[in-house]
């Protein structure tokens, strides 16, 4: 008996000592995954252009902004302005480029929090013509057919509508994919007056923007927000945000800056939109009500 036992103790010391081994094996691995894979977190961008051109401009920039931050970012977008209301509202987005009004909804429905903004910029609406139309004042465009992009598309829709609202100015309005959509077909003679903003306008080719000319600006705003949804680890949004910052300091960082027609990218805080709070929109305020 006591050879058996001596023989058991034996044989369970050798496989606590394999098992030691090779649980010290199986954490090289992971440490070394952890090192190499880093976190990768989605960032949604509104839809003011078109996917394919989305995809162009943003991709590099955050492609850029993952190699300095060590945080894998996953570019994403949706079909449309509505469609992307509705991810932000489930929250399938982890970082996204949201307009004031939907940060100011999405802040409240599900927690979205502002860390960013595009430097130096103020968001107006706007309203193009065709440069060779006979419109001057937007009086000229009563019972007219005006495109915006979408019903909650903050400054290239609501403004330019309230602001036609105040004025008692009575127009169509119809809305139609992106602020593209609305800029390509003023200019090719399509539609007559189209709403959008100063950034996407100046982003346009040179080609489109020639044929076009700004009619009417509307009050400026706080802009787009950069937001990150709670499940989000800060110390995860505070490295992007340091990366994002970055850019304007560099050769590489403005050059991937520039198809944005962004100057730079800068640190913000949530109380900076309470000026689009102080509007008192309820446009999207069944979000708020989840």
């Amino acid at each position: 008996m006591t050879r058996v036992l001596r023989r058991v103790g034996l044989l369970m010391t050798s496989w606590f000592a394999r098992a030691s081994v090779l649980l010290g094996l199986l954490a090289v691995p992971v440490a070394g995954l952890t090192q190499s894979q880093p976190e990768s977190l989605s960032f949604g961008i509104v839809p003011q252009q078109s996917a394919s051109r989305l995809a162009q401009d943003w991709g590099p920039l955050l492609e850029e902004v993952s190699r300095r931050s060590g945080v894998r970012l996953i570019f994403r977008t949706a079909p449309s302005i509505p469609v992307f209301e509705e991810r932000l509202a489930k929250g399938d987005y982890d970082l996204a480029y949201m307009n004031p009004y939907h940060y100011v909804v999405f802040h409240k429905a599900n927690g979205y929090l502002a860390f960013a903004k595009e430097q130096d910029r103020k968001i107006k609406g706007i309203l193009v013509v065709r440069k060779d139309s006979a419109f001057r004042t937007l009086a000229d465009l009563a019972g007219k057919t005006v495109v915006f992009p979408a019903p909650a598309a903050f400054a290239a829709s609501i403004l330019p509508q309230a602001e036609f609202g105040r004025r008692k100015i009575a127009i169509e309005a119809r809305f139609v994919a992106s602020h593209d959509s609305v800029y390509r077909s003023v200019a090719a003679g399509l539609q007559e007056a189209g709403g959008g903003i100063q950034r996407t306008y100046e982003a346009m080719p040179v080609e489109i923007r020639e044929l076009l000319r700004v009619l009417s600006e509307t009050p400026a705003y706080t802009p787009h927000a950069f937001g990150a949804h709670p499940r989000v680890q800060p110390a995860a949004v505070a490295r992007v945000l340091r990366a994002m910052v970055s850019l304007s300091g560099d050769a590489t960082g403005r050059r991937l800056l520039e198809p944005l027609a962004f100057k730079g990218i800068v640190a913000a805080q949530d109380q900076e939109w309470n000026d689009i709070r102080a509007l008192d929109i309820d446009l999207l305020a069944h979000y708020g009500r989840q």
